[in-house]
């Protein structure tokens, strides 16, 4: 789960109110994917964001883009989504946190990348990327924004190959009910290629996030179903605790694979 990025198959928000608070009180505040901070940090180390600009594709409810600026120091940080609900949500958290100065929060109908030519030092992203059908287009437009010696950096979800999707995912996919688009690892470094990347790196992280979503799952079941039916009905919790059950089919078969990208932009490009 994740917000919608660029050329997303359906421009009508997926993410609503009721699932911005449905997920944020499962994994955090101005989080709409899992893993919190600490995942985030994990996705950067090595990396230093200190007084570069960063561009956070599918941004969601702003979270992680604050914490750009607040944990490594960017020296401004552009949120960019599809979706004006999670773009509404951060901006108010933003200004809460007196951060409107250095973190700016764009919405775009779907398409490329309202933004100039080498206008970044770094573009992240954390599982939003799934959204985006074609692949190719996608990472071209994260190349052209990058500065030259520019990093992309990112998590996303993807599946463990290409082809016809087994009946279990299908089902989850189908429970989820969102505009999924996933690809193989293959198929990912295969378009980073084709944009012009170097040094591509891509990290598993299905063994991880296969027993995180066991811990989600059990706390949905128990001391959370209270507090979160509260906030958004217990017809709204049962719905996503049937799709957490489906979607740990998937990932304990390995068809679901939760993945660390990271690659650059030659310093000599152009």
């Amino acid at each position: 789960m994740a917000a919608t990025v660029i050329g997303s198959a359906r421009a009508q928000p997926e993410y609503d109110d009721a699932a911005i608070r449905f997920l944020e009180a499962l994994w955090g505040e101005g989080y709409l994917s899992p893993g919190g901070p600490e995942e985030v940090d994990r996705v950067l180390e090595g990396l230093s964001l200190a007084g570069k600009s960063v561009l956070d594709i599918g941004c969601g409810s702003g979270g992680i883009t604050l914490h750009l600026v607040e944990k490594h120091r960017a020296a401004c940080a552009t949120g960019f989504d599809v979706e004006e609900p999670v773009i509404e949500a951060a901006r108010r958290r933003a200004e809460k946190r007196g951060l409107s100065e250095r973190a700016r929060f764009v919405q775009a109908a779907p398409g490329p990348l309202t933004f100039a030519d080498s206008a970044f030092d770094v573009v992240f992203s954390k599982d939003a990327l799934l959204h985006v059908p074609d692949k190719d287009a996608l990472f071209a437009e994260i190349f052209r924004v990058l500065k030259p010696g520019g990093v992309f950096a990112a998590s996303d979800w993807l599946i463990g190959h290409d082809g016809e999707p087994s009946a279990e995912m299908k089902a989850y996919v189908e429970a989820e009910g969102l505009s999924f688009r996933m690809k193989s690892p293959a198929r990912y470094r295969l378009a980073m290629e084709r944009a012009g990347f170097v040094d591509i790196e891509v990290i598993d992280r299905n063994w991880w996030y296969r027993e995180v979503a066991r811990g989600e799952l059990a706390r949905l079941k128990g001391p959370l179903y209270r507090t979160v039916a509260k906030a958004v009905g217990a017809a709204y919790v049962d719905k996503n605790i049937r799709t957490w059950e489906a979607m740990q089919k998937v990932l304990d078969s390995g068809e679901h694979r939760p993945t660390h990208l990271r690659a650059w932009k030659p310093a000599n490009h152009g």
